[in-house]
C-alpha cells in the first residue's frame, strides 16, 4: 500500500516530513531538504509497514502540523 501526502509551501524553506507510529517512534523520513514555494506530492510506501495509525509531521520554518492516518492492509 502506498499514499500520497500533499502539502504547499507559501515560500522557500527546509522542509522535514517524518512518519511516525503510534508509539511516536520514527518509521520514515520522507523529505528532509530545502524546498521552494510550490505544491508537494510525496508518496509514502508502507508496504513493510502493519496496518495500524501512524502519524505524519511536516516542519517548515516556523511552521508545524502533525496528521493522522491509517493504514489498512
Amino acid at each position: 500500500p502506498k499514499t500520497i501526502i500533499n502539502f504547499q509551501l507559501p515560500m522557500s524553506n527546509f522542509v522535514k516530513l517524518i512518519v511516525y507510529d503510534v508509539l511516536g517512534k520514527e518509521v520514515a523520513v520522507l523529505v528532509n531538504e530545502q524546498l521552494k514555494h510550490g505544491t508537494y506530492e510525496v508518496e509514502w510506501n508502507a508496504s513493510n509497514y502493519p496496518s495500524g495509525v501512524y502519524f505524519y509531521k511536516i516542519v517548515a520554518g516556523d511552521y508545524s502540523e502533525t496528521k493522522r492516518m491509517a493504514l489498512v492492509k
